[in-house]
């Protein structure tokens, strides 16, 4: 008989605002945020002090990475206009982002792990699931162990759920940050999942948790509690299945250590709202820097595609999206762009536009037929009105 299942999910702690904590350790303690553009890089004085930026004079459109969690205290979190989150909390600092330096304490934390957990699935910059299954050592000794080598490849503190699946493990990270260590098994379900919201469950988003809220559903123990042929008939027989068996704390997937990349996409949000006729110069910069961009990766995945497809988000915060599927697959700055510009002719530019992008999918293998990996910025400009 098999071994009963260890998944573990190994979660940074405030990732990036750890990384500058590292850098800027006067900090420690203190309401910090990252994100933005053009934000000034903290300097020492001539008196020895120090000069930071402050949420209170940032002006633009930028949004928050990250936040330390005396910041989060405050109300503020990631993915939260700065400009809101300045009212909030105006003498909050405010760092750049710098992704190389995020990057390399990613690498340094999951080589670390590796020499002890070698089955790991990369979920990200700054999380990983485990399968310790076949890993010798008790649960806790051997969880412990795994965050000690992280604090001691980087300096820096995470938080591990180990339970019988992803799903759960995802959870249980999340329940005693920071520097936590859950363990959980099947019979912990009522008392430490049930009284949960139900948007802890990773699969849950915001429209289904206001459907749910809707029909009075508000924690994971009340979604357990309904019926599973009503959970199918209200929100479709394959999600509604799904949520009576993660509601339970069903979960079957595997750690997966290797995967293809389905798809290559880059995307801007502007400063400021454009519009296709005024700041038609503009945009079309952008759009083909996008699509330089996307054929970069994929000359740098060794991959070609073959659908081309734009997203557009108004200044109304509506979005919509458009593709076309070439007849071969191709990693060709130039034929991205073309087809790029294609699908924007389908899309209405009366409406400013706040955000753009462009995304390539049905990745493969090149070939002597595909575009190659070789290809120019063109000159073609955003299609007009």
């Amino acid at each position: 008989m098999p071994p009963p299942r260890r998944i573990a999910h190994l979660d940074m702690d405030a990732f990036y605002a750890s990384v500058e904590l590292l850098r800027y350790p006067q900090l420690k303690g203190h309401a910090v945020v990252i994100g933005g553009r053009s934000v000034d890089t903290p300097r020492q004085l001539e008196d020895g002090s120090w000069h930071y930026a402050r949420l209170k004079d940032y002006v633009g459109r930028g949004v928050i990475t990250t936040a330390t969690y005396e910041a989060r205290a405050l109300g503020i979190g990631s993915a939260m206009g700065i400009m809101k989150a300045a009212r909030l909390a105006p003498d909050a600092i405010l760092l750049p982002v710098d992704f190389d330096a995020y990057r390399h304490y990613s690498r340094l934390f999951k080589a670390a792990v590796r020499e002890i957990a070698p089955l790991m699935e990369d979920r990200g910059i700054d999380e990983i699931y485990l399968d310790l299954t076949e890993v010798a050592g008790e649960t806790r000794a051997l969880a412990q162990r795994i965050k000690d080598a992280v604090r001691s490849a980087t300096g820096l503190t995470c938080s591990i759920g180990v339970t019988p699946n992803k799903l759960l493990a995802k959870i249980c990270s999340d329940l005693e940050k920071p520097d936590g260590l859950t363990i959980l098994g099947m019979d912990d379900i009522p008392a430490r999942i049930w009284p949960l919201p139900v948007r802890k469950i990773n699969g849950i988003g915001p429209k289904a948790d206001e459907k749910l809220a809707s029909l009075g559903i508000r924690t994971i123990g009340e979604l357990a509690a309904r019926d599973k042929l009503w959970l199918q008939e209200s929100f479709g027989r394959s999600y509604g299945a799904w949520l009576a068996d993660a509601s339970h704390g069903i979960d079957t997937r595997a750690v997966v250590t290797a995967s293809e990349p389905k798809s290559v996409s880059r995307e801007t949000t502007f400063e400021r709202d454009l519009h296709a006729r005024a700041d038609r110069e503009t945009l079309s910069a952008i759009f083909t820097r996008l699509c330089v961009r996307v054929a970069e990766d994929l000359v740098r995945k060794r991959v070609v595609g073959k659908t081309i497809g734009i997203k557009l988000r108004y200044e109304d915060f509506s979005t919509v999206t458009r593709d076309l599927t070439l007849p071969e697959a191709t990693a060709d700055a130039t034929i991205i762009r073309r087809a790029a510009g294609e699908c924007l002719k389908r899309v209405p530019l009366e409406k400013r536009l706040r955000l753009l992008g462009v995304r390539i999918s049905h990745l493969e293998e090149p070939s002597r037929h595909s575009g190659g990996f070789h290809g120019e910025q063109g000159d073609l400009l955003f299609p007009p009105l």
